[in-house]
């Protein structure tokens, strides 16, 4: 919440707490030592603006009806300097708080005076976060994953940087293992066939057969001919790799750039094997006694770390075994080490090497069995487990007039994140995505992505901009001077569409921080999606160029604070800002 509202609510609880004292001086209320009591926003507002449980939970203290105590405290309640109005006991002894018209002001003139720095909060004290997200195999182009994945992940680590925190956004280029094995063998065959002919050289079904692997084949051959036809299989495929690889990767910089991602750190695995952090790895585990050597492999003991660590959390061995976890390999017969092996070093570089204070990965959902083993294995090597934050992502469902849509329109093909950025506006891209919770299934439509009404979530929040825009434009050509605004003014705003907006203003810094909090940024688009609603409504029952001269100045302050709003969310979000439309 923002730094006004926090400190009302402390204040209210120091009010609560000198009252009761007062009345247990004056005889009111028996000599005892208070029990804690809370401090909570009714959902109601006919209740008050904050409501207090505070008489309830001390009954049995005061051996008295909670109506009583509470009466009992309201009676000695000074709320002289303070931004409460007034305080009503309600039912069985709860204490209503209603703010004072000072306060409504004072949110005001804290989103003025602090404009674009609004909703921002040092509720994460600079802690250090690297977010990796995307991660693509550059083996081929981005999918639906991709999309949704890139959304949230930049997303969230710009909710973050907002709500305080040192954050890095971060690309793992796998351009190692069998992944870049697989490519090298697809681009060498593809390669081959433009000599030789496709039933000269099959190509093996668990290869890639995508257009794109094709396409580098005849970019390498336009360059070289047929000069490593007759080389060896290992130069011939060195010499591909080395060319397409860093065409794949300079495309989905170029395509995420697209997108408005723009990563502080492209971390290559390979450098992890080339530079011994992996053999250190592995070295670790084994000094620690957790390998061994089985069928010329070695084995991690991941089923021991794991129920080490289940039962540390209170998990029962019956539970544990239930789960029948199984150890994993680490290094393969033929020597080379596994994704997993590399996948440890490279958490290890992020926090031991790094220092980074957390790390968080997006991971589609099918990942789900790879987080405990991750975690196990970080603390296998030293590290908290749990320094490793995991967002798992449910699949997208594309869907066009209601149906689902697997294909693009273009391509024929499956849809890539360059299909879809082609078809639909990148602002509802980024925004869309980030409508649901990441754990959700989503349903994606294209059709609303690109209606240009209401119906359209960011179009709505742009909307409302745009619409503050105009009307700040026609009392300017009314010349209507804007003055300074002062508190005075600002407490004329009295109607309960004004105190909404007000309101919901106000909560902008404590959604920002459950945003980081929970890894959330679906709470934003929320959010601001409430706040064109109430503009809305604000703006249909209150004219703004009024007769009151006053009221008038008043009700332009509050458009410019919601204007401000939107476009710092909006910016966050990396959305365009539009002053009409």
């Amino acid at each position: 919440m923002s730094v006004l509202v926090q400190k009302v609510q402390d204040d209210l609880k120091n009010i609560i707490g000198e009252a009761i004292k007062s009345a247990v001086a004056s005889g009111k209320l028996f000599d005892a030592e208070s029990a804690d009591f809370i401090i909570e926003t009714p959902a109601d507002k006919t209740n008050g603006d904050f409501s207090s449980n505070a008489a309830l939970v001390n009954a049995k203290t005061f051996r008295t009806a909670p109506r009583k105590i509470a009466e009992a405290i309201k009676s000695s309640i000074n709320l002289e300097g303070t931004y409460f109005d007034r305080c009503e006991v309600a039912g069985p002894g709860f204490l209503n708080f209603f703010l004072s018209d000072s306060y409504y002001a004072a949110i005001l003139a804290d989103v003025l005076d602090k404009g674009i720095e609004y909703g921002r909060s040092d509720y994460g004290k600079g802690k250090r976060i690297n977010v990796e997200f995307v991660s693509a195999n550059p083996t081929g182009p981005m999918h639906m994953g991709n999309a949704r994945g890139g959304a949230l992940g930049d997303c969230l680590a710009a909710v973050l940087d907002a709500a305080g925190y040192d954050v890095e956004r971060e690309f793992y280029i796998n351009d190692a293992g069998n992944q870049i094995e697989k490519f090298a063998l697809s681009l060498d065959i593809r390669y081959q066939q433009l000599f030789k002919g496709e039933d000269a050289v099959e190509l093996p079904e668990d290869s890639y057969h995508g257009e794109d692997i094709v396409d580098r084949a005849k970019e390498f051959a336009e360059i070289h001919g047929d000069k490593y036809i007759n080389a060896t299989e290992e130069e011939r495929r060195r010499a591909l790799v080395e060319f397409a690889l860093p065409k794949n990767i300079e495309a989905m910089q170029n395509n995420l750039g697209k997108y408005r991602i723009d990563y502080d750190t492209w971390f290559r695995e390979s450098v992890l094997h080339n530079s011994g952090d992996v053999k250190d790895t592995v070295a670790l585990l084994t000094e620690k006694g957790l390998t061994y050597e089985k069928d010329g492999a070695l084995w991690y003991k991941n089923s021991e770390v794991l129920t080490k660590r289940l039962l540390a959390q209170g998990k029962t061995q019956e539970e544990i075994d239930k789960l029948e976890l199984k150890d994993d390999v680490l290094i393969r017969q033929n020597g080379n080490p596994t994704y997993f092996a590399a996948d440890i070093a490279y958490h290890r570089n992020k926090l031991a090497v790094r220092n980074f204070d957390i790390a968080i990965d997006v991971w589609g959902a099918d990942h789900h069995g790879h987080v405990a083993r991750m975690k196990g294995a970080l603390d296998a090597i030293g590290l908290d487990g749990d320094r490793l934050d995991i967002i798992l992502m449910q699949l997208v469902r594309l869907t066009r007039n209601g149906e689902v849509v697997r294909m693009s329109k273009r391509t024929g093909k499956a849809i890539t994140l360059v299909d879809l950025l082609e078809e639909i506006p990148v602002d509802a891209a980024r925004f869309l995505f980030n409508m649901r919770e990441p754990a959700s299934q989503m349903e994606f439509d294209l059709d609303l992505a690109v209606e240009q009404s209401s119906k359209n979530p960011v179009y709505y929040c742009q909307y409302a901009h745009a619409r503050i825009c105009s009307i700040l434009r026609k009392l300017e050509e009314a010349n209507v001077e804007i003055k300074p605004y002062n508190l005075e003014n600002l407490m004329l705003l009295k109607a309960d569409e004004e105190r909404e907006l007000i309101r919901h203003l106000s909560a902008l810094t404590n959604e920002i921080i459950n945003a980081a909090k929970y890894y959330d940024p679906a709470r934003i688009t929320r959010y601001v999606i409430e706040l064109a609603t109430l503009f809305h409504k604000f703006y249909n029952a209150c004219r703004v160029q009024c007769d009151d001269e006053n009221l008038m100045q008043a009700r332009i302050y509050l458009c410019i604070c919601v204007k401000q709003t939107i476009k710092n969310i909006l910016e966050m979000l990396k959305i365009t800002v539009p002053e009409s439309m």
